[in-house]
This record gives structure tokens, C-alpha cells and sequence, in this order.
């Protein structure tokens, strides 16, 4: 279709029309019409603007991160080794999950001033955290607001070395028509505080909510504009919880640290693994150990598995800490390449502790587990065992063998069954197993003919 030859303008608004009419339904005026040539806009737009001044990287001056140290090493491990002034850190988790325990112990155990910020309790209802807590914080000012205006010019009086804020979720700025907690307040909260923590070199915590599928609320771009976001994690029946980092521009990603809810608060578990191994059970079916790796740590694991005859007509699959997915794949390795019979079989799966595994690197522990329970005779007590299970039953190579195999001389291992190609430490008293495929893991295990 070819444009038209005339086109019809407005005097007054410059808004064109492909015919004439008397009155220009853009700015209302009458007799504002007029024929004309059509006017042809450019598609690219005119750049308006002054360029900016560059620089290169080898005449910038870069100065060393003076890190703030608290008293909690594990929180430390996951930030990187301690806030970094002028950062924005997001601590993200479930209602109940210790978050703002967390905070508190924090603002505590700091030698500078501390900015505490609270738009859903009161200066006594948190007073009363801190008495039950055991903490003593005469540095710590506290302000029971929501209005964002007045908590930064707050913030630039007071000039802490801390800022904490619980939670973003309540804070809103009256320049903007939408409420607390919509998507544009915390978007625009965010900016704003992000601006300021730049500006002074104050380092702000954020305390944010969860979603019902356990993502942070609010909008995906808060994410993007902070520092740091550490999330909690945990399960209410277990009393550990797990600080994960998953995004640091000043630190390593991936990072964990883990904590020990007690009476007193959150107390660090510097050694996680022999925790989570302490109450295992002796000579009992159905467990295995596997080193896994969270970040820069790697944790020992005990993994169990309860299999029995089912009483109805589908076999149930259930697990705890392990995909339910990858649980049914193993299961279908088991039966087809290692002539395990689970068909008619119930198979339940638990990690120990509340943990949860993520890596293929615990597959060949869950297949021991679940073959030492279906014949109800234990694995040796010193064995650990690491690799991944392929669709034909081969075992695989898993990356940073040589931490795993560290950690397992630490805890007293003396065998730990493996893919094949492994080395052993040199100097440490520990025997490789190798095995190439399922099968063969379970003769060596004492499970197999």
C-alpha cells in the first residue's frame, strides 16, 4: 500500500492526520488543519548530548578493599571476608528463618556505629530481641520509620557505619502515586539507597521477603542493582541454617556459610561436616557418605535410604535434600544395569541435616544407599563414596577430587570408592577404590556378586 500524497497537519501540535477534519482531536483546537507534503521522520533519532570524558584502566588509581570485620566467621566466609563500605547487601529468606536474628547479632558484634531501621517493629519489641539474645549494643540507634525521605536524610546526619534496614518491603516514597512494597517503590527504594551507601561509603543491609516458591519478592531488578544477595536457608524442623551468596561483586559466588539455631541465636558450626556426621548410626543399612562441595567448602554428607515392598500398586519415590527426579533416574540405572530389583519397591530418600545436594557428584552414594537398604546390610563405616552415574551405569569424573578426598582423610575416612583415573593424596593414609560402572561399586561395597 503506497502512503498518501497530501497529509494533513496541525498548526499548533504538529500532529498529522491522513485527512482533513475541523477540529484536531490531539489538542482541541478548530481550524488548526492544513494540507501538506507528508512529513518523512528520520528512524534514527537525533543524539542529543555532550560526549563524556573516558579514561583507561591503566590511568585509574584502584585502592585496596578495606574489608569491616564482624564476630561471625561464617558470615565473613560467605560476604567474602567482611562488608565492604559503600556496598548494598540483600539477606534474603522465609518468615521465622532467622534473618532478622542475623541482623541483630551483626550490628552487635561491630565496633562502629549502626543505623537499625524498622518499619515493622517497635524500638521495645526489638530491644526485647536483643535481651533475649544475650546482646549488648550501645552503638546501635534505632528509627521506627517508613517514610524513605526521612531514613536518608537520617542516614546523612548520623553518617553510621552501618545502616540496616527491616525490610526494604516497608519503606516507600511519597513522590510516587503506587504503595509499600509494589514493585516501583522497591524499585525506586533500592536506587535510591543505593546512591546514598555509594555517596557517604556506608555500607547498607537489606532485609528482604520471600515468595511462596522462595524467591525474593518484589522485582527481578532488585537483584541486579545490589551488591551482594546472601539468602537463608533452612528447614524449620532442623536447627541449621545455611547462608548461601548467590551474586558478590566483591567476593566469590556460591559461597556458604552454615549456623546453629540456638537458645542464644545463630552460632557458627565451623566444622559442618562432623556435625552432620555425629549421630550417624554404626552398622546400619541404607547410609552413605559423599563429599559435596558448596562453594569453596566441602561438606561430608550422610545419605539415607529406606526401601521397602510397597502395599499399593505404584511404587512411591520420595526424597528429602535430593532432586525426586534424578532419584527416579538412579532408580531406573539401578534396575536396568545393575539387576537391582525395584519395581514393587518403595524407595525413601533423606539427607541428613536439612542439606540439600545440588551436584551430580552424590550419585554414586545414593545408588549404595539405596542397594545397602534393599539388602539390609550395612556399607563399611570408614567408606565414602563420589561420583556421577551416567545412563549406561558408568561412573564419571567429578571436578575438585582432590579437596573432597581431603576432607575425607580429615573426618577419618580410609576408603572412599571413586571414578576411575583418581589419585590419592600423596602422604595421607587413604585407599581409592576405583570403579569404572554400578555394578562393579557394588561388589566392592560388599552389596554385589
Amino acid at each position: 500500500m503506497t502512503s498518501p500524497s497530501v497529509i494533513f497537519t496541525c498548526t499548533n501540535c504538529d500532529s498529522q492526520f491522513p485527512k482533513w477534519q475541523g477540529r484536531c482531536s490531539t489538542c482541541g483546537q478548530w481550524g488548526t488543519i492544513e494540507a501538506g507534503a507528508p512529513t518523512i521522520k528520520s528512524a534514527r533519532p537525533t543524539i542529543q548530548g555532550k560526549p563524556g570524558k573516558t579514561v583507561g584502566f591503566t590511568d585509574i588509581s584502584g585502592n585496596p578493599v578495606t574489608r569491616v570485620a564482624t564476630t561471625s566467621a561464617e558470615f565473613d566466609r560467605t560476604v567474602g571476608g567482611g562488608i565492604v563500605p559503600g556496598s548494598l547487601i540483600l539477606l534474603g529468606g522465609e518468615p521465622g528463618i532467622g534473618k532478622s536474628t542475623l541482623a541483630l547479632q551483626i550490628t552487635a558484634g561491630l565496633k562502629a556505629s549502626v543505623l537499625y531501621v524498622s518499619g515493622e517493629e517497635s524500638g521495645s519489641q526489638v530491644k526485647l530481641r536483643y535481651d533475649r539474645l544475650g546482646l549488648k549494643a550501645p552503638h546501635v540507634r534505632f528509627l521506627s520509620e517508613t517514610d524513605l525521605p526521612t531514613v536518608l536524610a537520617t542516614i546523612e546526619a548520623e553518617k553510621p557505619g552501618l545502616v540496616v534496614i527491616d525490610s526494604v518491603q516497608t519503606l516507600f516514597d511519597p513522590t510516587l502515586p503506587s504503595e509499600a512494597g509494589s514493585v516501583v517503590q522497591i524499585r525506586v527504594v533500592t536506587v535510591k539507597l543505593l546512591t546514598v551507601a555509594k555517596q557517604l561509603h556506608i555500607p547498607v543491609l537489606l532485609i528482604g521477603h520471600v515468595t511462596k516458591d522462595g524467591t525474593l519478592a518484589g522485582p527481578r531488578m532488585l537483584e541486579h542493582l545490589v551488591d551482594c544477595v546472601l539468602t537463608m536457608e533452612g528447614d524449620p524442623h532442623h536447627a541449621y541454617r545455611i547462608l548461601r551468596a548467590t551474586k558478590n561483586r566483591f567476593g566469590a559466588t556460591d559461597e556458604v556459610g552454615v549456623f546453629d539455631m540456638a537458645s542464644t541465636g545463630l552460632v557458627d558450626v565451623p566444622n559442618p561436616s562432623e556435625r552432620f556426621l555425629a549421630e550417624r548410626p554404626k552398622s546400619a543399612s541404607g547410609s552413605a557418605v559423599v563429599p559435596v562441595i558448596e562453594g569453596t567448602r566441602v561438606f561430608l554428607l550422610d545419605i539415607q535410604a529406606l526401601v521397602s515392598t510397597t502395599v499399593f500398586g505404584y511404587p512411591q519415590r520420595v526424597s528429602a535434600g535430593f532432586d525426586s527426579k534424578r532419584l527416579q533416574l538412579l532408580l531406573a540405572v539401578l534396575g536396568k544395569r545393575a539387576g537391582l530389583g525395584l519395581g514393587n519397591q518403595d524407595v525413601h530418600l533423606n539427607v541428613v541435616g536439612g542439606f540439600r545436594i545440588e551436584e551430580p557428584a552424590a550419585d554414586l552414594g545414593v545408588c549404595l544407599a539405596v542397594a545397602s537398604s534393599l539388602q539390609d546390610k550395612p556399607l563399611p563405616e570408614r567408606l565414602a563414596a563420589v561420583g556421577e552415574v551416567g545412563l549406561g551405569g558408568e561412573i564419571r569424573g567429578v571436578g575438585n577430587l582432590d579437596r573432597r578426598l581431603a576432607e575425607c582423610v580429615k573426618l577419618g575416612f580410609t576408603t572412599v570408592l571413586c571414578p576411575p583415573h583418581a589419585k590419592a593424596p600423596a602422604g595421607k593414609k587413604l585407599t581409592l577404590v576405583p570403579v569404572s560402572n554400578v555394578r562393579e561399586a557394588l561388589v566392592k561395597a560388599g552389596l554385589g556378586k
